[in-house]
């Protein structure tokens, strides 16, 4: 995708958060740029009606129905699959959540996401990192 395509997914997702009226607003903003700025080769679009990223295939998107926590879905192809315990639970064969409870749990998490999405990266598209 060129980056006019890009910038028009990015402008996209601006817009919906504009609207957005949830509690973790400013959770769901910091974890955006979080997920973003781990890996250039991410791209985010309006998904599931949600934010969600994309590299080759789909990543993860936010599922703003949780209450109490920002959950995001993160997902997995063809078996393959990262475990991170200090990260993502579940126990299913294409997915895992992380559950992001405030602001200090981002900040205390964000190593550990920055790492994982990076991983993700990797496992997706192994010949082009």
């Amino acid at each position: 995708m060129d980056s006019k395509g890009h910038k028009q997914k990015s402008d996209q997702v601006d817009h919906y958060m504009e609207k957005l009226q949830h509690p973790f607003k400013q959770e769901v903003e910091r974890l955006r740029s979080i997920i973003l700025n781990a890996n250039p080769k991410l791209q985010e679009r309006v998904k599931w009606n949600s934010p969600s990223f994309f590299y080759i295939k789909d990543l993860a998107a936010f599922n703003l129905r949780a209450s109490g926590y920002v959950q995001i879905i993160f997902i997995f192809y063809d078996g393959n699959m990262i475990e991170d315990s200090s990260l993502l639970q579940g126990n299913w064969k294409d997915r895992r959540e992380a559950r992001f409870y405030s602001m200090a749990d981002i900040e205390a998490k964000q190593p550990a996401l920055e790492q994982f999405v990076n991983n993700w990266v990797k496992l997706i598209a192994p010949n082009n990192n």
